[in-house]
């Protein structure tokens, strides 16, 4: 059996991911909008809304989007607070980007893709969530930004490194 990846293993100078995605987080009168994934990549646990990109579209742009998929909430003036870059040790990688908005229209609805949750900030359900969530999820939250590596195989996090900027 081949031996997993060890975080300090890999070569993220010249990582490349072969998928591109988005996290947006909305924020209101302390409340968080947050989801618990119905299908693909993570589905049952809760996460903020996001997804992968379109070809040619911008972060931004596939953020409010992925937002309206997925809660029926249309964000507005999304600012970008983050990146995270993913690998898994079955070779599956990730880079996403994060946003956080604090102004969007619309009512949050249940869709095929997600259940939506409004939460208070001092109750997210991290351990209901990836590990990663718990260490930059609290400097979004704060206004702060970041940049974030991560190795996990499965559900497990084996290896990370994060910067605030």
């Amino acid at each position: 059996m081949p031996k997993a990846p060890s975080f300090d293993g890999i070569d993220w100078s010249n990582w490349q991911a072969q998928d591109r995605a988005t996290l947006l987080f909305v924020v209101d009168d302390g409340h968080v909008l947050l989801i618990r994934k119905l299908r693909g990549l993570g589905a049952g646990k809760i996460n903020g809304p996001g997804g992968r990109l379109e070809p040619d579209e911008s972060p931004a742009a596939g953020a409010v989007r992925e937002v309206e998929e997925e809660t029926g909430i249309v964000p507005s003036d999304p600012r970008h607070h983050g990146e995270l870059h993913f690998q898994f040790v079955d070779g599956y990688s990730i880079h996403v980007s994060v946003f956080r908005a604090s102004a969007y229209t619309g009512e949050a609805v249940t869709t095929e893709e997600a259940i939506p949750l409004w939460t208070p900030i001092d109750q997210i359900p991290y351990e209901e969530m990836w590990a990663d969530d718990r260490i930059w999820l609290p400097v979004l939250l704060a206004g702060g930004r970041f940049s974030g590596r991560f190795l996990f195989d499965g559900d497990a996090m084996l290896g990370y490194t994060v910067s605030e900027k």
